[in-house]
């Protein structure tokens, strides 16, 4: 939201402060904006604390994954807080409003892994294939198109291209300029991860029996495509500031979704793994009978 209203700046330059103020003037709608994204922030940092307490003392013997997570996610918070203050200090240079929205991401990824460890106990084994592969890269495609996303926003190209599907009535509009070009990779991000979302559904209704990793396919693929529609609306609209953010928050449910897909299907690997390192030091036993001399 404070992306698509161009309240990046609502505070001014000021931060942690809004323009030398703990509360923004009431009738300063940009620094409301802005200023609330901040009082989210601050809200995540004390849930986080109390999650990384409570995993440090639970989960530090018995499952590693919980702690390594939010660990992680610890960490991304702090990332994140300093590039949220980079881009306030330094005008939103667009290279760094991407690095925080990608920042986001990740710290949401890392939240999910931390969630799906704690309670996640999987029953069906399954060993790397072709399938683990292409739920790796689709996930890793939703974060590029997010990545893309930013940019052509960050960089002013979001109108670059006034028409959808095409770009000013053309596919490669690579000679309309920098900014046209720019918006153009974006959507062949997008086209490029419903590709690997139909190939990811087919392979999951072939190769896996599980209906969570089914149906986390299906819905992804949903979400999905209802995020490339909202992509047209907001260029048919001239980028009005409510298709743009329902826009980003698709976006970001596509990779939640997409990561939980993931942390599913790794569980179900590292189960497999272990289950078979049981058995083997089952079958291995030291002799216990005496030699003959």
């Amino acid at each position: 939201v404070v992306r698509v209203t161009d309240s990046g700046l609502g505070c001014g330059n000021d931060w942690p402060l809004c323009d030398g103020q703990i509360i923004p003037p009431l009738d300063n709608v940009t620094a409301w904006i802005e200023w609330s994204h901040r009082l989210f922030a601050v809200l995540i940092g004390l849930f986080g604390l109390a999650t990384l307490y409570v995993a440090i003392r639970a989960y530090r013997q018995r499952n590693r994954v919980v702690l390594g997570a939010t660990v992680l996610a610890a960490v991304l918070f702090m990332v994140q807080s300093g590039l949220g203050a980079f881009v306030v200090i330094f005008e939103l240079p667009p290279t760094m409003v991407t690095l925080h929205l990608g920042t986001a991401m990740l710290l949401l990824g890392a939240l999910l892994i931390a969630a799906i460890g704690a309670r996640y106990v999987p029953r069906q084994f399954y060993k790397p294939d072709s399938f683990t592969i292409l739920v790796y890269v689709t996930t890793a495609l939703s974060l590029v198109i997010i990545l893309t996303g930013a940019l052509v926003r960050g960089s002013g190209a979001t109108l670059a291209c006034v028409d959808w599907p095409l770009c000013n009535g053309e596919i490669l509009p690579f000679q309309q300029g920098q900014l046209a070009t720019i918006h153009m990779l974006h959507r062949f991000a997008v086209a490029g991860l419903g590709i690997a979302l139909a190939l990811l559904i087919a392979s999951a209704f072939t190769t896996r029996t599980d209906r969570r990793l089914r149906i986390l396919a299906l819905l992804s693929l949903a979400v999905y495509l209802t995020q490339a529609l909202v992509g047209a609306l907001f260029v048919w609209s001239a980028a009005a500031p409510v298709w743009g953010a329902t826009h980003v928050g698709m976006a970001a449910l596509t990779w939640a979704l997409l990561v939980a897909l993931s942390v599913y299907e790794t569980l179900n690997h590292r189960a497999i793994d272990e289950s078979e390192t049981e058995k083997l030091e089952q079958e291995w036993q030291p002799q216990s009978e005496p030699l003959l001399n």
